[in-house]
């Protein structure tokens, strides 16, 4: 598929989820601790490195970026679904959402303190995800942090079907030593890694391990 085709299909998709993802993940963090503290650390270590924006790309229904805003973050999303943002703006009124892909940003060079892809990058073909991390190193400034969450593994899910409705999504699952090798191709330096064991015994159960990681953009030398 080309990377438009995939665009395509996934904006599509998640316009038609988004209400009801919205209603089904809002409380999703609360039942993830260790979820959390890596988003935790992730704010304390752009905090430390000077602060600066951050980007939630992929943002969805903006659960994540008002967790980040929560905690000081001078936060905003982009995502793909007119639908999704909709639903973002609709339950975080005061923060920023804009349209847009993670394979072309609308925004300047080294203008971000730290970026998210909080299973947004799940998505990605396997071709695309160089020119995605391209993209993340290019807008970040130098000595800024990226955290990204996905789930473990060597195969793909394909989807037709959500909430009852059509849809067409493929949930690349990785491993985290093949997406450090792609960051570090990239120019990110991976800083920090955790995987942890599927939860089978909350409201939101879980087929896979889920993986973590931290990176960072260089200092200028």
């Amino acid at each position: 598929m080309t990377s438009s085709g995939f665009l395509h299909t996934t904006r599509a998709s998640y316009d038609a989820l988004a209400s009801d993802y919205a209603t089904r993940f809002r409380d999703e963090l609360d039942a993830k601790p260790l979820d959390r503290a890596m988003l935790t650390g992730f704010a304390e270590l752009v905090a430390a490195g000077g602060g600066g924006p951050v980007a939630d790309v992929g943002c969805g229904t903006g659960r994540v970026t008002g967790f980040l805003h929560a905690l000081g973050a001078d936060v905003f999303g982009i995502d793909l679904s007119p639908g999704m943002l909709a639903e973002a703006r609709a339950h975080h009124p005061g923060l920023r959402f804009e349209e847009g892909s993670m394979l072309d940003l609308d925004l300047p060079d080294g203008s971000l303190g730290g970026l998210l892809a909080w299973y947004s990058t799940i998505h990605v073909p396997d071709g695309q995800l160089p020119v995605a991390f391209g993209e993340f190193h290019r807008v970040l400034a130098p000595g800024g942090h990226l955290l990204l969450g996905f789930q473990a593994g060597e195969e793909t899910l394909h989807l037709t079907e959500g909430f009852g409705r059509d849809i067409a999504l493929d949930f690349r699952r990785r491993r985290p030593e093949q997406v450090e090798e792609v960051l570090r191709d990239a120019g990110l330096e991976p800083r920090a890694r955790m995987l942890r064991e599927r939860d089978t015994g909350s409201a939101f159960p879980e087929k896979t391990p889920q993986a973590f990681l931290i990176a960072r953009k260089p200092l200028a030398a």
